[in-house]
């Protein structure tokens, strides 16, 4: 399995990327319903405890490889990241608009790069700091609408969240490296969850049973299935061959499809103001594409 994993050239991992995006565009209107049921924290137990039994089951001889000294703490190091970005994010979405969380949780693909310089001393290069700030403006114009932008408790909260999933993924990329990007998803699943069942019971009221709608269920299978245990691997194996920076550029396009899904389900209307922002999108990952090739060219001539 292993050696058909490395015969997929890089463009196929960062398919995996781009496909995660449209499922975890999609989620940013599933998550604000199924939140409404249970508190953030329960929400984010019960959807990665599930998420991570499943993969567990399916992918069991590749977390027997990980369960290592060294694996688990990896493996439980993220799943403490997770639990934290997630949970701030959630709470976030209780407290502001889809658009907005989406917009505020993409600002990540800024601070990647900011981050990596922060620890490694190696500057990313100006191509990416122009290629995250133009992708940033452009999520802006394509995620808030006009005179609506603030800073409450939900966008504070959102952008705490942001700061965790860009450590997140700088971590992501380092432990792919070492262990199997299925067997460390799934101790980070299982251990995001746990700490979502006692931080979530232990500080959020309990949900009433029988009030619970039959439409949460198809939102929940929503959330573990496809948002979970589908994109998570796309994104832990696509980043394990993809690099930081480019990755979180790539990623950061789930808030453009959160937005289309507000509009298909919301009848949000699409603005010019929008449109720029896609344009804007759209341009910065051709900076982050086109200028490393173009570098590297250079340096073989």
């Amino acid at each position: 399995m292993m050696n058909k994993m490395k015969d997929i050239p890089v463009a196929g991992y960062k398919a995996m990327l781009f496909f995660s995006t449209i499922i975890w565009g999609a989620a940013f209107v599933v998550m604000k319903d199924a939140v409404e049921i249970l508190g953030p924290a329960q929400l984010v137990g019960v959807r990665f405890i599930l998420a991570g039994l499943i993969l567990g089951a399916v992918f069991h001889k590749k977390l027997r490889k990980v369960l290592t000294p060294g694996g688990l703490r990896a493996g439980i190091t993220m799943g403490i990241i997770l639990f934290v970005a997630f949970w701030l994010q959630t709470l976030g979405l209780a407290n502001t608009t889809p658009g907005k969380n989406a917009f505020l949780t993409a600002t990540y693909c800024v601070m990647v790069p900011l981050i990596v310089w922060m620890i490694s001393r190696r500057f990313p290069g100006w191509s990416c700091i122009i290629a995250a700030i133009t992708c940033v403006a452009g999520i802006g114009l394509v995620s808030v609408a006009p005179g609506t932008f603030g800073i409450g408790f939900g966008d504070a909260a959102t952008l705490a969240g942001a700061v965790v999933f860009a450590l997140e993924i700088i971590f992501i990329s380092r432990f792919t490296k070492i262990y199997s990007a299925i067997g460390i998803t799934i101790i980070q699943f299982l251990c995001c969850g746990v700490l979502g069942l006692i931080f979530g019971f232990a500080f959020e009221p309990m949900p009433q049973i029988d009030a619970i709608p039959a439409s949460f269920f198809a939102d929940l299978a929503y959330l573990v299935l496809l948002s979970s245990c589908v994109c998570y691997v796309c994104q832990n194996v696509g980043l394990a061959h993809v690099p930081p920076a480019q990755g979180s550029l790539i990623l950061s396009l789930e808030s453009v499809f959160g937005v289309i899904c507000s509009v298909l389900f919301y009848g949000e209307v699409l603005t010019a103001q929008m449109i720029v922002g896609f344009i804007l999108i759209f341009i910065a990952i051709l900076i982050s594409e086109l200028a490393p090739r173009r570098k590297r060219s250079e340096q073989t001539a």
